[in-house]
């Protein structure tokens, strides 16, 4: 009988959460590793039906049925293999494939492609010790690998000439082609990394199916991986996976960095259940595979904006996948800093405080809603409701929806519509401007919304209400920006003046001078002046 490619079914068993299928026909409790509930196929009243999500299969201490996903529902639904598969796949949302079945060439080039691998990471391995792969070796050892960590990820030297394609010169160049190890040039094959520090991709069996690169002359890209082949897609691929599944269930949570050294630092220094995406932004593909492990996410990234924005995206696609039992949380590297880097110089308490600190979904999406939008208008306020019913619209579970709908209703009326706002205190106060100057301000927000979208976090500063009617101003887009622009200068001009009036008392105060941070300070005066001066020569004309 015609069969299901393996690989379409195991992406079902990949992307489908056993306990989820299996908790839509009987409530199911976790009790240790497992969870518990009443068998579906005969009548019980103590619980005797045992759910392991991490080995993928059920099995009932009563009656002795057992099996995995695809088995459940053929079984709970009386329906064939076709029908249970269709069904999963519309669960998963991925499209039927056509019914085939893996032919005897099939298999064999899958086996092919995994010796070819298997050899060419020896390889890589060997060559990492000697003459050649010495500044590799150096490099991977300053970033605080030992040769204990070098062994267990297979990590190895590819050299500038074509060690592979000349090793490999005995097999079919197909085969070879197929691993993504080699390209046709015009004087016949040469491989694909050359002069790169090799991390060996691997499945999560823990075979290799493909490489990642990084230079070692400081050329970009920094990282080069193996494009898509047959058996590796990167975008459905977590790096540190095979290594960290075990610890995902100990600890009872997965912990998201941004690149593979990272990933690797974190598993070797308390928190084996680190992963990281591979060579692409995090996909849905990812978050798929991780919850079906465990749906408690911590995703730390870097402080600054590009970080502030992945966040954001790792929270948009985690949304789907959210239980009233996960725990989703945020935690952010500042100062320009990464987990390898504050391991190394600060060591694994200061990490740990960093995912202690981490914050709630719930409260990022809150906080970050009122860092994109200028709340205290009624356009930004607008855009923000638009922005969070399309997050909570992506939740699954409407029960947990409304739940959430309501906390954020709560902080909407405590903190958008209240009369009475809450105080701004940045670290040095400034004169407050005139009230013909403000009302110009409300008046270019009102009339130019996307200025104020543009210009949110200076605006939020005032410590205004936009919501007053104010006479419509007369000046247009540009020179409406413009204005806006030089009342930030000058504002900023006033900080940096109240700045040095403070280290100069302190001078005095201490005597032990600092003139280089005088120096610094009259620096930014000297150039924002120079750039306000500009603007309104500019205005003038």
């Amino acid at each position: 009988m015609a069969k299901f490619d393996n690989s379409f079914t195991d992406e079902l068993r990949q992307r489908l959460s056993l306990v989820d299928v299996i908790s839509r026909r009987i409530p199911l409790k976790k009790k240790g590793q497992n969870y518990w509930g009443c068998c579906p196929f005969h009548n019980e009243k103590t619980p005797s039906f045992s759910v392991s999500e991490e080995k993928g299969f059920y099995h009932c201490f009563g009656c002795g049925e057992h099996g995995d996903i695809i088995s459940f529902v053929m079984k709970s639904e009386n329906v064939d293999f076709k029908t249970a598969i269709t069904e999963l796949a519309d669960m998963a949302g991925i499209k039927m494939p056509d019914i085939k079945q893996k032919t005897p060439e099939q298999k064999q080039a899958e086996e092919n492609y995994i010796q070819i691998t298997e050899s060419a990471t020896k390889i890589y391995q060997e060559l990492l010790f000697t003459d050649a792969g010495k500044i590799a070796l150096d490099y991977i050892k300053k970033r605080g690998f030992s040769d204990e960590m070098i062994k267990k990820y297979r990590i190895g030297y590819a050299p500038k000439n074509s060690v592979i394609s000349s090793k490999f010169a005995n097999i079919n160049k197909d085969k070879l082609l197929a691993t993504g190890l080699v390209r046709v040039g015009n004087y016949g094959l040469y491989d694909f990394f050359r002069d790169k520090l090799m991390f060996p991709i691997f499945n999560a069996h823990g075979q290799v199916v493909a490489f990642s690169g990084r230079s070692l002359d400081g050329s970009e890209p920094k990282y080069i991986n193996t494009t898509d082949t047959e058996l590796f897609h990167k975008r459905q691929t977590i790096f540190g996976f095979n290594f960290a599944r075990d610890a995902i269930h100990r600890q009872n949570r997965s912990i998201i960095v941004e690149g593979q050294i990272d990933a690797i630092q974190m598993q070797n220094h308390g928190f084996p259940e680190t992963v990281a995406p591979l060579g692409t932004a995090l996909t849905e593909d990812h978050v798929a595979i991780l919850c079906k492990s465990n749906r408690n996410i911590t995703f730390c990234f870097d402080g600054d904006t590009a970080g502030q924005k992945a966040a954001v995206r790792a929270c948009v696609l985690v949304l789907p996948f959210l239980r009233d039992n996960s725990d989703v949380r945020f935690a952010f590297v500042s100062g320009g800093k990464d987990p390898d880097e504050i391991l190394k110089n600060q060591g694994e308490s200061a990490m740990r405080k960093i995912i202690d600190d981490s914050i709630s979904l719930i409260d990022f999406l809150w906080d970050s809603v009122n860092k994109n939008y200028l709340t205290n208008t009624p356009n930004g306020r607008t855009q923000a409701e638009k922005f969070l019913k399309d997050c909570l619209s992506k939740i699954t579970d409407k029960i947990f929806q409304n739940e959430i709908e309501q906390e954020y209703n709560s902080r909407k009326f405590n903190q958008w519509h209240k009369w009475k706002k809450q105080k701004y205190i940045p670290e040095i106060e400034l004169p407050d401007a005139d009230n013909m100057t403000l009302n110009v301000i409300k008046s270019v927000v009102q009339t130019y919304p996307e200025l104020s979208e543009k210009y949110v976090d200076f605006l939020s500063s005032l410590n205004i209400s936009f919501d007053e009617d104010v006479p419509k101003t007369d000046l247009n887009l540009e020179k409406a920006e413009k204005f806006i622009v030089s009342f930030k200068l000058q504002r900023y001009i006033q900080k940096l003046n109240l700045e040095k009036q403070k280290l100069l008392a302190d001078i005095l105060n201490k005597s032990d001078g600092n003139s280089d941070s005088l120096k610094e300070i009259d620096k930014k005066i000297t150039e924002a002046q120079e750039k306000l001066d500009l603007l309104l020569d500019m205005n003038n004309q």
